[in-house]
């Protein structure tokens, strides 16, 4: 049995965002031990959160398009 579509966008949204902060945090750590100052980092932390959030949800728009 699948689930519906309310379900499954909850879901996805949910691993996209979860996903997305872990590439910001990684971002953020990986530059400050690479001895950057906090805002360097902190804008390397946006990039990574931001590019990754947009590439999960042009995903799920893929997804959603698709769902029969």
């Amino acid at each position: 049995m699948f689930p519906d579509r309310t379900t499954m966008v909850l879901i996805l949204l949910s691993i996209v965002l979860s996903l997305s902060l872990a590439a910001g945090i990684t971002a953020a750590a990986l530059a400050r031990w690479d001895s950057s100052s906090i805002p360097t980092a902190l804008a390397r932390a946006g990039v990574a959160f931001g590019s990754t959030l947009s590439l999960g949800i042009a995903f799920i728009a893929l997804v959603i398009a698709a769902w029969p």
